[in-house]
């Protein structure tokens, strides 16, 4: 073989040598790499609906965030009101508790209510159930039912402490109400919570009152949900 037919044929052999770039090595690198790109679009479309989605919550949260409904006791009558031994008392009582929806757009569904009055931290009269109430954006209600029952015991602190807050003519009540509401805006409601007033009233009464009775102070009750 001839010196020019060596080098033809080394020539011939350095082309057929495979490059870097079309290795399996490589090949393999490619192929992996152009699996990322339609995982990573999927993910990072995923992520920007949940952005979406976030916002869209929190704008609608500002727009129609429940306020918690205002309760303001506005009369007090007393028909009944003594103690007899061992003690025991028979109360007779009427509080008109002014019921407000402070929220323009989300009404309030109130449900398992019950109201009852207390003296020095002990239940005078025995808890009444009231019926389902609905208020409306902006709207108010009066809940005045009759509470109270014949021959309740109370302890001697409870008896001793009526006497002498008949005898100076100022007496404090609290009235509880208790139940559950809900929210509803549209047609989205929310669950069921826990709702709890509590008014302290002071009154103007004696053992010769009968009926109607001052409130001494405004009676802006605590609401707890």
């Amino acid at each position: 073989m001839g010196e020019g037919e060596a080098k033809a044929d080394a020539k011939a052999d350095h082309k057929n040598v495979p490059s870097a770039s079309s290795t399996p090595e490589s090949y393999s690198k490619e192929g992996h790499g152009g699996g990322r790109g339609p995982l990573h679009a999927i993910c990072a479309a995923i992520f920007t609906i949940l952005v979406l989605l976030g916002i869209i919550a929190l704008i609608l949260w500002l727009i129609y965030r429940p306020h918690k409904p205002r309760l303001t006791v506005v009369g007090a009558a007393i028909y009944d009101l003594n103690i007899t031994a061992p003690p025991l008392i028979t109360t007779s009582v009427q509080f008109s508790v002014l019921a407000r929806n402070p929220n323009r757009r989300v009404s309030i569904h109130y449900d398992k209510l019950s109201m009852y009055v207390t003296y020095r931290d002990q239940i005078i009269t025995p808890p009444l159930p009231l019926p389902p109430l609905r208020l409306g954006h902006k709207s108010t209600v009066v809940i005045a039912p009759v509470l109270g029952a014949a021959g309740i015991p109370v302890s001697p602190a409870v008896a001793n402490g009526l006497k002498s807050d008949e005898d100076y003519g100022v007496v404090l009540m609290r009235v509880v109400v208790v139940g559950k509401l809900r929210w509803k805006a549209g047609a989205i409601k929310t669950g069921r919570y826990g709702f709890y007033a509590t008014c302290d009233v002071w009154l103007r009464f004696n053992r010769s009152s009968n009926g109607q009775v001052p409130l001494l102070a405004p009676s802006t009750c605590k609401v707890d949900v």
